[in-house]
C-alpha cells in the first residue's frame, strides 16, 4: 500500500512535468501544478490510511 501512496504523486508530477515541457512553459511556470499534485495526493494518501485502520 505504501507503494500507492508514493506512486501516485510521482507519476502525477512526471505527467505534469512532460506537460510542461511539451508546451515549453518552464517549471516555474507549473508551480501550482504542483501544489495541486501535491494537495490532492495527500488527500488521497489519508484516505487510504483511514481506510485501511478501518478495515484492519
Amino acid at each position: 500500500m505504501l507503494k500507492i501512496i508514493v506512486l501516485i504523486p510521482l507519476i502525477l508530477s512526471l505527467l505534469w512535468f512532460g506537460y510542461l515541457t511539451v508546451n515549453n512553459y518552464s517549471v516555474a511556470d507549473g508551480k501550482q501544478g504542483f501544489k495541486y499534485i501535491l494537495v490532492i495526493s495527500s488527500v488521497i494518501a489519508v484516505f487510504f490510511t483511514f481506510m485501511y485502520l478501518v478495515t484492519h
